[in-house]
């Protein structure tokens, strides 16, 4: 087993989205021809160069649809449509005409393999089963050359996890003799996980003797086509992909009959997270899940891999602070690889924000992430014991309310707890002269409607402020921690300075005030810890 001695898959593989085939007959209700073709659109922007457009031969939506995109030039010239047909001549020959006037077209042919098929439902032998497969190929190859098109050629062995494996590739390999693909014209044989029956390790095991033993080997494109009836859709496909195969068919966020498709978006960005590229742009996956739940009428769950909206959030306030830490050491050391805190890729590359989508604040949060989205958000930059203070705020009202706060209530909060509190105590007038030993003040305040005017000095503005206060009205606490900080780089910034005092039983109070002169801010920083007391 070469696949088990590899650590991760190193290049992408071919996509190629069956949304409007495998997703949309999975759909309670289908989707209508204009949603069809938006979402045809979409997978286009995406990046996927192999699009399956669905079973014209089934339906009439299914033929007015591949006419449509082929008739309004719909289709980009890089692009190969795929359509699908059952191994019988008269769907074969409707699905041709569809197909008519398309530049890039794969034709996939399937009949199903398995033993339990075989026996159930043809009850036919193994050697008529694969002479199935051998006429369809055959089909396909004389139609195409008699519309002289170079289409290309798919075959799957339908339920090939219920077949057995010698028996998979003598079947895949007549088809192959049929068509002898050419290095110019290569054939895909795709190997559908149709159900999921055992654990992804044995799955890549049928795939590498598959990919060993397949004649024209060099000529043949391996695409794996997993379901997720156990769960394991990215698993099978992951493993698949080591064992040898070459493309991935699969649906956006696993949509599919059943439990679903294998999720390319799930597939595709967990390559991204260990440094490959993954050659699709989900940059604005917002805007993706949105148009395609519109399309579908499904709705992706929360918790879905790199799409749900909350799988980046962090409420917990651990992680909250391990990663607001990680911000910060990202932005001092700028390593060359992603290395944050329970974070497995940068948010911001699927267009996701950290301060609605990663740090969100409830009952469950703490410091770390209040400061953060403070700090990044609205610039505030706390001292360390009064981001405490206030994320037990924050964690109080959430608890309260019992709901989550956003960025803006939380500013809310602040301003409205620590921000130029002025009663009961308010300071009206203050004047500085400086002396030979500090700085003497005279400061009028008003304590519960109260004036008075007192004189007292100290080694600073704000320490002079602050025994004249004390003395005024016999005040207990000590000035234990100042800082300050610009709110705006510019000439007429506003600053913000905190205060931290502390009361005779150790605890501490905590004020901030804001004001163009950091004097005035620092004295009403101070004035608003007092009120806090």
């Amino acid at each position: 087993m070469d696949w088990a001695k590899k650590d991760y898959v190193e290049k992408a593989p071919v996509w190629c989205s069956v949304d409007l085939r495998d997703g949309n007959q999975a759909l309670v209700i289908p989707m209508n021809l204009e949603q069809k073709i938006e979402f045809f659109k979409l997978l286009v922007k995406i990046g996927f160069k192999e699009i399956e457009v669905g079973f014209p031969a089934a339906s009439e939506t299914e033929y007015t649809f591949l006419r449509t995109l082929i008739e309004e030039n719909l289709i980009p010239d890089d692009v190969t449509i795929q359509v699908l047909t059952q191994a019988r001549e008269h769907i074969i020959k409707k699905t041709f005409e569809a197909v008519k006037g398309a530049k890039n077209v794969i034709v996939h042919v399937y009949n199903s393999t398995s033993l339990s098929q075989r026996e159930q439902v043809f009850r036919k032998s193994k050697e008529e089963i694969l002479q199935i497969a051998v006429e369809g190929a055959k089909l396909l190859k004389e139609l195409t050359e008699e519309a002289g098109e170079s289409y290309r050629f798919e075959y799957s062995p339908e339920s090939f996890t219920g077949t057995e494996p010698e028996y998979a590739l003598e079947v895949c390999n007549a088809v192959l003799e049929v068509w002898k693909p050419t290095k110019e014209r290569k054939a895909i044989i795709n190997l559908p996980v149709t159900v999921q029956h055992s654990m992804p390790h044995v799955y890549a095991s049928q795939v590498e003797y598959m990919c060993k033993n397949l004649k024209y080997r060099e000529n043949v494109v391996v695409s794996l086509h997993p379901h997720n009836d156990r769960g394991c859709g990215v698993a099978d496909s992951e493993m698949g992909l080591l064992a040898g195969a070459d493309r991935i068919e699969g649906t956006l966020f696993g949509n599919g009959e059943r439990t679903g498709n294998v999720d390319i978006v799930t597939l595709a960005l967990n390559m991204y997270s260990q440094g490959v590229e993954p050659n699709l742009d989900f940059t604005h996956m917002t805007d993706i899940c949105e148009q395609y739940e519109s399309f579908t009428g499904m709705k992706i769950n929360e918790r879905s891999p790199y799409s749900g909206a909350l799988v980046f959030a962090a409420f917990s306030g651990s992680h909250q602070d391990a990663i607001a830490k990680g911000m910060h050491w990202l932005e001092e050391k700028k390593p060359e690889h992603w290395t944050v805190p329970y974070l497995p890729i940068d948010p911001t590359d699927l267009g996701r924000n950290y301060d609605a989508d990663v740090i969100r604040i409830n009952s469950q949060s703490g410091k770390g992430g209040v400061g953060y989205i403070l700090e990044t958000r609205f610039g505030l930059n706390l001292p360390a014991k009064m981001r405490e203070a206030m994320g037990y705020t924050a964690k109080a009202v959430s608890d309260h309310t019992q709901k989550e706060l956003l960025p803006e209530e939380i500013f809310e909060l602040f301003k409205k707890t620590f921000e130029n509190k002025v009663t009961p105590l308010s300071v009206c007038e203050v004047h500085f002269t400086q002396t030979e030993h500090g700085m003497d003040t005279e400061v009028t305040s008003s304590f519960n409607g109260k004036t008075v005017t007192t004189h007292a000095s100290g080694n600073g503005r704000l320490d002079a402020v602050s025994n004249a206060l004390k003395q005024a009205y016999d005040l207990q606490f000590e000035l234990v921690t100042y800082q300050e900080h610009a709110l705006e780089k510019s000439s007429s910034s506003r600053a913000i300075a905190y205060v931290g005092i502390q009361k005779p039983d150790k605890t501490l109070a905590w004020g901030a005030g804001i004001h163009a002169d950091i004097i005035h801010a620092s004295i009403d920083a101070l004035v608003t810890a007092i009120n806090n007391r």
